[in-house]
């Protein structure tokens, strides 16, 4: 799969349309095999203000991923499927590759004027540019105190750490 990275800002109109970045809609049709996308999957992030976005690979993962690793019926499933699965809203492009963000979305990240999309790698996030700055700061100060890093080891079905 061809990889969502980078911000984009982009204009919302007073519909709520936006257009999602030309960059995203490509690897998200990369990934459909040819068949085509429609539009994109959204929901709320639960930890932040800000929206969850992604196409449908990767939303039939987290139904899967609800499924397999987490007991049916339990409350640790069924909170994350109602924040997830539930909360979110299949979005259909228009000819100009704009989407209608819901009321209740815009709400919840505080979207009015302007949407910044983040990549994410196989998914993207939707910001009020501000709220993102913000975040994007902590986000530093958080990985620069705790020291993260990256563990780049052989990749799943390696046989060698520079995947040869």
């Amino acid at each position: 799969m061809t990889l969502l990275v980078g911000r984009h800002l982009n204009k919302v109109d007073k519909k709520g349309r936006v257009s999602v970045p030309k960059q995203f809609r490509d690897a998200l049709a990369a990934s459909t095999g040819g068949s085509g996308l429609v539009g994109i999957y959204v929901f709320p992030f639960f930890k932040y203000p800000a929206l969850e976005g992604a196409g449908e690979a990767f939303m039939k993962r987290i139904s899967q991923s609800l499924d397999d690793n987490l007991d049916l019926f339990s409350d640790d499933q069924e909170d994350l499927a109602s924040i997830t699965l539930e909360s979110a809203h299949q979005l259909s492009f228009d000819p100009e590759g704009r989407v209608i963000l819901p009321n209740e979305l815009c709400t919840h990240a505080e979207i009015t004027d302007e949407a910044l999309f983040v990549g994410r790698g196989s998914r993207f996030q939707i910001w009020s540019p501000a709220l993102y700055e913000k975040h994007r700061g902590q986000a530093f100060v958080r990985a620069r105190e705790k020291g993260t890093t990256l563990n780049l080891g052989p990749a799943r079905g390696s046989k060698s750490s520079d995947g040869e």
